[in-house]
């Protein structure tokens, strides 16, 4: 029996999950570009940025996407948004980028609009959440190069983010599809090539062997 074999599901799924996130050391920057998703708490975390004076605007991304097709009642920009007015960032600070359906069209989208605001910002603070920190900084570079990117996240730990709506079932499938689209997507032209060290391939591969097949793509 392999070493993987051995751990829990929820040792595996963890070490994909720390694997996914970048560890960059914030510091100022032009914007924080926040991307839609299922999770509010993104758009919590971005606005607590904004408000500790790390960048003069936030960008709000998204229109729907599979993970909350049917969720929200507004766009995943103008979802997120409310939510960052309600913790205090003033209207005037938030722009928003709402047909966006995907992490690339989230940056090439947002790249036009920046473009025709008149803005084409140096240095950038990414916030996705924490399992989607890589493939958003490999897209990104992929889809707007020359940038300096810091990717941020809800500062959570594997076993302090699942919630009642959230939960590992539904989690560690996404986190296993993620972790194939950032092996499989660099030959697509949708990232940036990104190594995978061989412990979290072989947990990756472990969890495919006990049914976390859900959200992966047909090679």
């Amino acid at each position: 029996m392999n070493a993987p074999a051995l751990l829990t599901t929820d040792a595996l799924a963890e070490l994909l999950w720390d694997y996914m996130l970048m560890g960059h050391a914030l510091r100022a920057s032009d914007l924080i570009l926040a991307l839609g998703s299922n999770d509010l708490r993104v758009a919590e975390h971005a606005a607590d940025l904004y408000l500790r004076g790390l960048a003069p605007r936030i960008l709000f991304s998204g229109r729907v996407g599979a993970l909350t097709r049917g969720r929200f009642v507004k766009t995943e920009a103008e979802t997120f948004a409310d939510v960052a007015v309600a913790r205090g960032v003033p209207p005037e600070a938030i722009l928003l980028e709402t047909r966006s359906t995907n992490t690339g069209e989230n940056i090439q989208f947002s790249r036009a609009l920046l473009a025709a605001h008149g803005l084409d910002p140096r240095r950038f603070i990414v916030v996705q959440k924490p399992y989607m920190e890589r493939r958003a900084y490999a897209t990104f570079m992929r889809n707007w190069p020359g940038k300096d990117i810091l990717m941020a996240s809800p500062p959570l730990s594997w076993s302090e983010y699942p919630t009642e709506t959230l939960t590992k079932d539904i989690i560690i499938p996404i986190l296993v599809g993620d972790l194939q689209r950032i092996r499989l997507y660099p030959a697509k032209g949708f990232q940036i090539p990104q190594e995978i060290p061989d412990t979290v391939w072989a947990a990756f591969e472990e969890l495919v062997a006990r049914g976390f097949t859900g959200h992966l793509v047909r090679e």
